[in-house]
């Protein structure tokens, strides 16, 4: 029986809880790549890259394009990715990467809720979780994925939802793409299609999001009409509502850059052709703000960013978002 060649994976380091000690002054970025590789073990070669040792909420989105592009030269010569990251942020760049990245190579982000060495630290088993996912072939083609407490998600699906838990992760109301059980790899669902593929222009861009809510006053919305302000998302109640004093300002608003919103709900979508009223979806439309479907505001966020960051206009932001609403 001929010899199979063992798996190849690249991990890549960027700091985060997964890399992190407390010496007495809280937890802080102290181990190397190096290090966090070792704690994978088993017959697979893993290829060691620190491209960051930062915190997750220092990572910008030019950080995320860098690791985008590093993740793409990597994934031509090993048989899939893995990317220990922090839990804080990782859901925007897993976005980010899903939506930049064209490759059937794995790319896998993972991470920890418990530092390096803590007593029950978790990092260890999520590396060598997201290795096995990473390794399988069944993995190919499903565009970016995250793997903590041994659950498989889609990058345009998950969140973290939980501060502390180790269970912290959801893709819910769709749940996970599958799970690893005894170093096993058990997919049970493959996203219909891929993300509309995206670039990073380099530029940098500025869009807030803004959490509405009952009693917002339509003053506050006058600084995001200067032209400091690249674009702008809306996480609104409901399936995309505001109140009524708010319709003109944001119209505004609309006339001179892309304004799409979000459901705050964590659950459904944007809707488009329910309510009527001044302020519900199909007025918001009607004036000239996008539906962002079942994007949340962190990822529509990221895809706006990375949309003008190119200089697309209102026509192509739309027609992105299009993507993830209802046919």
């Amino acid at each position: 029986m001929p010899m199979t060649a063992p798996r190849k994976i690249a991990l890549l380091t960027t700091g985060g809880t997964i890399a992190m000690t407390n010496q007495g002054r809280g937890a802080d970025v102290s181990i190397s790549g190096q290090a966090l590789g070792a704690r994978i073990g088993g017959a697979i070669d893993v290829e060691v890259t620190e491209v960051f040792a930062k915190p997750s909420p220092n990572m910008s989105l030019a950080d995320m394009a860098l690791l985008a592009q590093t993740a793409l030269a990597k994934s031509r010569d090993v048989d899939g990715v893995i990317i220990a990251h922090g839990t804080d942020t990782l859901e925007e760049t897993a976005c980010c990467l899903d939506l930049l990245l064209r490759t059937d190579t794995p790319i896998v982000l993972t991470g920890a809720m418990r530092t390096f060495g803590a007593e029950g630290a978790d990092g260890a088993a999520n590396l060598r979780a997201a290795c096995r996912v990473a390794a399988s072939p069944s993995a190919r083609g499903l565009g970016v994925l995250a793997v903590l407490a041994d659950e498989i998600h889609a990058a345009m699906l998950v969140r973290k939802a939980h501060t502390s838990s180790l269970n912290a992760f959801t893709s819910q109301p769709f749940g996970p793409l599958g799970s690893v059980v005894e170093d096993r790899v058990h997919l049970l669902l493959r996203p219909a299609r891929r993300s509309p593929e995206l670039r990073w222009g380099g530029a940098g861009s500025h869009v807030p999001i803004v959490h509405v809510y009952s009693g917002f006053e339509a003053g506050a919305l006058a600084r995001y009409a200067s032209d400091e302000v690249d674009a702008l998302v809306l996480s609104l109640p409901g399936g995309g509502h505001v109140p009524a004093d708010l319709v003109e300002a944001l119209e505004a608003v609309a006339t001179s850059k892309p304004v799409v919103f979000a459901a705050r709900t964590q659950g459904g979508e944007t809707l488009n052709r329910t309510y009527g009223y001044v302020g519900g979806e199909m007025d918001l439309i009607a004036r000239g703000l996008i539906p962002a479907g079942t994007l949340d505001a962190l990822k529509a966020r990221i895809a706006i960013a990375l949309l003008v960051s190119s200089g697309a206009d209102r026509r192509a932001v739309a027609a992105f978002f299009d993507h993830f609403r209802g046919v």
